[in-house]
């Protein structure tokens, strides 16, 4: 992988930055980003899982994702911003996105 947040990776896990904190996971390329950081007992705001109730948007700072349905909760200005939804994105990438919400956990969740 690279030592660089959002520089394109051909492997087969991405490198998952959440700032403020800096806490990282681990993305499989079939692994949402929400179950990432799930499995790295990084809880983000999330309800739905399914794109639409927009509990988890996030402002991604670099990198690349792409979605795993066809029509995000997130219309296409917002998404010109940058803003993204973990619960349906996957990592392209390495990527780094602000959640000021995310919280450690002591156990990982399962997706």
């Amino acid at each position: 992988m690279s030592d660089h947040p959002g520089a394109p990776d051909h492997s087969d896990h991405y490198k998952v930055q959440i700032d403020p904190a800096g806490w990282v996971a681990i993305a499989l390329p079939t692994q949402t980003i929400l179950q990432a950081a799930l499995l790295a007992h990084i809880e983000l705001p999330s309800s739905c899982r399914n794109g639409t109730c927009r509990a988890c948007i996030c402002r991604l700072r670099s990198g690349d994702i792409r979605y795993q349905v066809e029509w995000p909760g997130v219309s296409s200005e917002e998404q010109e911003a940058g803003f993204f939804l973990p619960c349906v994105a996957l990592a392209r990438s390495n990527i780094v996105f602000d959640q000021p919400l995310a919280i450690r956990s002591s156990m990982p969740r399962v997706t």
